[in-house]
C-alpha cells in the first residue's frame, strides 16, 4: 500500500504552520476569504447576463475544469491536449489553495498563481499509453464508492475545522492531528478528482488519507 500511494500520479502536501497563527485572520477568516472566493467562482464556470436596450452583456467566467471535452478527445482521438491539462492543473491548484485558506490550514492569502505552501502535483498522461479510450465513460460510476466515503469524511473535516478554529484562537496553534486529517481528506479528494474529473489517470484511487 505504501508503494501504491507513493507512485500514485496525483499528490497533495500542505506545509504545517510552525509559527504562531494570526488569530485575527483566523477569527474573521470567513469574511476575509470572500474576495478570493468570488474570483474563484468567476473562473470556475457560469455566466451572469443582463440586457439593456435589447443588447445582452455578460460578466463572470465561462471556464471551469475541462471534463467533457477531455473525455471526448480521449475516447475518439486518444489524446489529452497539453494546454487543457495545464489549465485544469492550474485551476485545481488555485482552488486547493483557496480551500486550504478556508479550512484554516494556512494564513497567507491564496495566490492566483504562486504555489505558496500548498504543493499539488498531477502527472501529465500519455493518452495512448496511460489511458484506455473507453474509461471516461465509466469512471464517474466507478468512483461512486469514493464519493460516498468522501461525503462523510468532508463532514468530519468541517467539524475538525470548527474545533481547530477555537483551538487556534485560544492557543495560537493548529492541533497537528486535526491538520493532518483535513489535509488527508483533501488529498483523497485530489486523487479521486485526477481519476474521475481531470481524467489524467486510469489507476483507481486508494482508500487512504496517507501521503
Amino acid at each position: 500500500m505504501v508503494e501504491n500511494l507513493a507512485q500514485y500520479p496525483a499528490s497533495l502536501r500542505i506545509d504545517y504552520p510552525d509559527k504562531p497563527r494570526d488569530k485575527a485572520s483566523v477569527a474573521f477568516r470567513i469574511f476575509m476569504a470572500i474576495p478570493i472566493a468570488i474570483i474563484l467562482s468567476m473562473i470556475s464556470g457560469g455566466v451572469n447576463q443582463y440586457t439593456v436596450d435589447k443588447i445582452t452583456y455578460s460578466w463572470g467566467g465561462t471556464g471551469g475544469i475541462v471534463v467533457l471535452a477531455v473525455a471526448a478527445m480521449v475516447l475518439f482521438r486518444q489524446k489529452y491536449p497539453r494546454w487543457w491539462y495545464d489549465w485544469n492543473l492550474a485551476l485545481t491548484r488555485f482552488s486547493t489553495r483557496v480551500g486550504a485558506y478556508f479550512a484554516l490550514l494556512r494564513d497567507e492569502y491564496p495566490s492566483t498563481d504562486e504555489e505558496q505552501s500548498v504543493h499539488l502535483e498531477v502527472a501529465y498522461p500519455d493518452a495512448k499509453k496511460d489511458l484506455v479510450r473507453w474509461m471516461p465513460l465509466v469512471k464517474w460510476f466507478l468512483a461512486i464508492p469514493h464519493y460516498v466515503v468522501l461525503a462523510f469524511l468532508s463532514i468530519a473535516a468541517v467539524v475538525c475545522t470548527i474545533i481547530a478554529w477555537f483551538a487556534i484562537l485560544f492557543t495560537g496553534k493548529h492541533p497537528r492531528g486535526l491538520f493532518d486529517f483535513v489535509v488527508g481528506v483533501m488529498r483523497w479528494g485530489v486523487r479521486v478528482s485526477a481519476y474521475a474529473v481531470l481524467l489524467t489517470t486510469d489507476r483507481y484511487p486508494p482508500f487512504s488519507l496517507d501521503s
